[in-house]
Protein backbone atom coordinates (compact mmCIF):
# COMPACT_ATOMS: atom_id res chain seq x y z
CA UNK A 1 0.00 0.00 0.00
CA UNK A 2 0.99 3.48 -0.22
CA UNK A 3 0.19 6.37 1.68
CA UNK A 4 1.01 9.96 1.07
CA UNK A 5 2.35 12.17 4.20
CA UNK A 6 3.06 15.58 4.81
CA UNK A 7 6.10 17.00 7.62
CA UNK A 8 6.80 21.01 7.69
CA UNK A 9 4.47 21.80 4.54
CA UNK A 10 0.78 23.04 3.64
CA UNK A 11 1.43 21.04 0.33
CA UNK A 12 -1.86 18.46 -0.47
CA UNK A 13 -1.56 15.87 -2.66
CA UNK A 14 -4.51 15.37 -4.50
CA UNK A 15 -3.49 12.36 -7.44
CA UNK A 16 -2.94 9.92 -4.78
CA UNK A 17 -4.99 6.91 -6.41
CA UNK A 18 -3.80 7.96 -10.31
CA UNK A 19 0.24 7.75 -8.75
CA UNK A 20 -0.55 4.87 -6.35
CA UNK A 21 -1.91 2.94 -9.90
CA UNK A 22 0.83 4.44 -12.14
CA UNK A 23 3.59 3.61 -9.51
CA UNK A 24 1.96 -0.23 -9.79
CA UNK A 25 2.13 -0.89 -12.73
CA UNK A 26 5.69 0.47 -12.85
CA UNK A 27 6.53 -1.89 -10.00
CA UNK A 28 4.50 -4.46 -12.20
CA UNK A 29 7.25 -3.91 -15.20
CA UNK A 30 10.29 -4.20 -13.19
CA UNK A 31 9.02 -7.95 -11.91
CA UNK A 32 8.14 -6.20 -8.76
CA UNK A 33 5.03 -5.51 -6.55
CA UNK A 34 4.22 -2.76 -4.03
CA UNK A 35 4.27 -3.44 -0.51
CA UNK A 36 4.55 -0.61 1.97
CA UNK A 37 5.70 2.70 1.15
CA UNK A 38 4.91 6.10 2.89
CA UNK A 39 5.77 9.37 0.27
CA UNK A 40 6.14 12.02 2.56
CA UNK A 41 5.86 15.69 1.81
CA UNK A 42 7.85 18.40 3.30
CA UNK A 43 10.36 20.92 3.10
CA UNK A 44 13.79 21.88 2.19
CA UNK A 45 14.82 22.39 6.41
CA UNK A 46 12.90 19.15 7.07
CA UNK A 47 14.73 16.70 4.58
CA UNK A 48 17.94 18.77 5.29
CA UNK A 49 17.15 17.76 8.62
CA UNK A 50 16.71 14.03 7.33
CA UNK A 51 19.80 14.00 5.52
CA UNK A 52 22.13 14.91 8.35
CA UNK A 53 20.56 12.82 11.03
CA UNK A 54 20.38 9.54 9.35
CA UNK A 55 22.56 10.22 6.45
CA UNK A 56 25.42 12.70 7.69
CA UNK A 57 24.96 14.97 4.13
CA UNK A 58 24.41 18.01 5.24
CA UNK A 59 23.01 19.29 1.96
CA UNK A 60 19.87 19.81 0.49
CA UNK A 61 18.32 17.59 -1.80
CA UNK A 62 14.98 16.74 -3.79
CA UNK A 63 14.23 13.23 -2.25
CA UNK A 64 15.78 11.02 0.21
CA UNK A 65 14.64 6.97 -0.27
CA UNK A 66 15.09 4.81 2.76
CA UNK A 67 15.23 1.18 1.33
CA UNK A 68 12.89 -1.34 3.39
CA UNK A 69 12.50 -4.08 0.07
CA UNK A 70 12.50 -7.82 0.92
CA UNK A 71 12.77 -9.66 -2.36
CA UNK A 72 10.76 -8.61 -5.42
CA UNK A 73 8.31 -6.48 -2.56
CA UNK A 74 9.10 -1.91 -2.91
CA UNK A 75 9.25 -0.90 0.36
CA UNK A 76 10.68 2.55 1.84
CA UNK A 77 9.78 5.82 2.81
CA UNK A 78 10.46 8.45 0.36
CA UNK A 79 11.07 11.83 1.72
CA UNK A 80 10.10 14.64 -0.66
CA UNK A 81 11.17 18.19 -0.93
CA UNK A 82 8.54 20.38 -2.45
CA UNK A 83 10.64 23.39 -1.98
CA UNK A 84 13.50 21.82 -4.17
CA UNK A 85 10.53 20.29 -6.75
CA UNK A 86 9.40 23.45 -7.13
CA UNK A 87 12.86 25.41 -7.83
CA UNK A 88 14.30 22.15 -9.93
CA UNK A 89 10.84 22.93 -12.33
CA UNK A 90 11.81 26.32 -12.96
CA UNK A 91 15.22 25.63 -13.33
CA UNK A 92 14.36 22.60 -15.93
CA UNK A 93 11.81 24.63 -17.55
CA UNK A 94 8.95 21.67 -16.38
CA UNK A 95 5.68 21.84 -14.58
CA UNK A 96 5.59 21.37 -11.09
CA UNK A 97 3.26 18.00 -11.77
CA UNK A 98 6.15 16.94 -13.86
CA UNK A 99 8.97 17.27 -11.76
CA UNK A 100 7.19 15.79 -8.72
CA UNK A 101 6.20 12.98 -10.68
CA UNK A 102 9.72 12.76 -12.26
CA UNK A 103 11.03 12.41 -8.12
CA UNK A 104 8.49 10.17 -7.37
CA UNK A 105 8.93 7.62 -9.73
CA UNK A 106 13.15 8.27 -9.42
CA UNK A 107 12.58 7.14 -5.66
CA UNK A 108 10.71 3.98 -6.96
CA UNK A 109 13.38 3.57 -9.14
CA UNK A 110 16.09 3.44 -6.68
CA UNK A 111 13.79 1.09 -4.21
CA UNK A 112 13.69 -1.01 -7.38
CA UNK A 113 17.22 -1.43 -7.57
CA UNK A 114 18.50 1.50 -9.68
CA UNK A 115 21.22 3.68 -8.79
CA UNK A 116 22.56 7.23 -9.72
CA UNK A 117 26.62 7.41 -8.58
CA UNK A 118 28.21 7.07 -11.69
CA UNK A 119 27.06 8.98 -14.94
CA UNK A 120 26.31 5.82 -16.65
CA UNK A 121 23.61 5.19 -13.74
CA UNK A 122 22.24 8.73 -14.09
CA UNK A 123 21.92 8.10 -17.57
CA UNK A 124 19.95 4.61 -17.02
CA UNK A 125 18.01 5.90 -14.26
CA UNK A 126 17.45 9.44 -16.77
CA UNK A 127 15.63 7.14 -19.57
CA UNK A 128 13.94 4.93 -16.98
CA UNK A 129 12.26 8.16 -15.43
CA UNK A 130 11.26 9.90 -19.31
CA UNK A 131 10.19 6.16 -19.75
CA UNK A 132 7.67 5.74 -16.97
CA UNK A 133 6.56 9.35 -17.14
CA UNK A 134 5.15 8.59 -20.70
CA UNK A 135 3.62 5.77 -19.29
CA UNK A 136 1.55 7.57 -16.86
CA UNK A 137 -2.30 7.70 -17.22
Amino acid sequence: MIVYLREDTHFVFRKKRATSSWLKAVAQEEGRRIGDISVIFCSDPYVLDVNIKYLQHSYYTDIITFDYCEGNVLSGDLFISVDSVRENAALYGSTFEDELDRVIVHGVLHLIGYDDHSKADIAVMRAKENYYLSKRG
